[in-house]
């Protein structure tokens, strides 16, 4: 299995996991992974957070400790999440030092229900960096509006942001902007740049999900023709604003005081339609110094046949862009179709952490000491 993660990995892919939960770090399955299957990170998001606890294997010895002390569930969720993370940044730490700090990453979201409000953003960010207590911890922070701010203080303060929820290239070319913004403050309050990760998430599949059903509903040869080529002709085009980006003056000033590149992650790289190849987003997307973070029945697939021919994204850039003057000239709005799925990526993430909250609540009251 491991020959085709091993030729990804040697194409300039960093696998990552996008997956975790207490019972895959002590049972060593996440060990397994990394020594066996080339993973060199771990996402994680709310939802996957809400499945894992969801589940209970693991939780109930620290959730009954919580309930003793009465803590509020929000306190509970954070206490728990966090020590999930903990738990796997300290498994994580021996990739970490062998890459330098460009791996063995883990991310932990700020509460979703902030993704339009920039200062607490940034307060919640601190939190985490704090609560976590590891260096190889990244924080995401959604590339809303209001996101956008909060990347530049939280890299201004030397804490590593993975940004998420990245749909459009508008946005991409922003995102980019902060990062470096948030570097050249932090270069001018002294701090070691060098110290400095990130990473940007732009989300693929979802694409494909939203375009594939207008493309469906205008039912002609034209469209059908188009079906499931918008979300790797999207991101491919995203990494042409990264070279352009790395190209410009402003970010060889930035490199040579030590700054680190934010590479391209490519994120829900999961095949919705079961029509497709499940590698589908894997193999289109190779490129050098990338990120691909998948849920673990894609890196399994991607192990037993996910081939990949090298280097899938330069050069096609022409191409790509013609699928999407394509999708326009069908009259679908590609400002609309990012703006749903931004709005739907946000609202989805909110409501797994209200079903978190609502599952903890019920753990508590379930554990909680009675009284004499």
């Amino acid at each position: 299995m491991t020959d085709a993660l091993k030729r990804l990995t040697d194409e300039g892919v960093a696998i990552w996991l996008d997956d975790l939960s207490r019972k895959r770090i002590t049972s060593g399955n996440l060990g397994e992974l990394i020594d066996e299957h080339h993973v060199v990170g771990v996402t994680t998001n709310p939802t996957i957070f809400q499945k894992a606890i969801s589940a209970g294997e693991g939780y109930e010895q620290q959730v009954s400790d919580l309930a003793a002390r009465r803590v509020s569930v929000e306190e509970a969720v954070r206490m728990i999440t966090t020590a999930d993370v903990r738990d796997a940044a300290d498994v994580m730490r021996p990739v970490y030092d062998a890459t330098g700090g460009k791996d063995g990453r883990v991310s932990i979201e700020v509460d979703p229900r902030l993704a339009h409000n920039t200062k607490a953003t940034v307060a919640e960010a601190r939190q985490l960096a704090w609560l976590v207590d590891r260096p190889n911890t990244f924080i995401k922070i959604p590339a809303t509006e209001a996101g956008l701010p909060a990347i530049t203080e939280t890299i201004g303060k030397g804490i590593s942001v993975n940004v998420t929820l990245i749909f459009s290239l508008e946005r991409y070319r922003a995102v980019m902007d902060a990062y470096m913004a948030g570097l050249e403050k932090a270069k001018s309050l002294g701090l070691d740049l060098s110290d400095i990760h990130s990473v940007a998430s732009f989300f693929v599949s979802r694409v494909d999900t939203e375009v594939d059903k207008r493309l469906a509903a205008l039912d002609t040869d034209e469209a059908k023709a188009l079906k499931s080529k918008a979300a790797v002709a999207n991101a491919r085009l995203a990494y042409r604003e990264y070279e352009q980006v790395v190209a410009s003056d402003r970010w060889q000033a930035l490199e040579k005081a030590g700054a680190n590149q934010q590479r391209p992650l490519w994120a829900s790289t999961g095949v919705k339609d079961p029509e497709l190849p499940d590698t589908l987003y894997v193999t289109q997307l190779v490129a050098p110094n990338t990120v691909n973070t998948m849920p673990e029945a894609t890196l399994q697939a991607v192990g037993d046949h996910g081939d990949n021919e090298g280097d899938a994204v330069r050069g096609t850039y022409e191409d790509a862009q013609a699928v999407l003057d394509g999708i326009a000239k069908l009259g679908i709005s590609y400002d609309d179709v990012v703006k749903v799925l931004e709005d739907e990526g946000v609202q989805k993430f909110e409501d797994s952490w209200k079903d978190l909250l609502t599952s903890t609540e019920a753990e508590l009251q379930r554990l909680a000491p009675k009284e004499a």
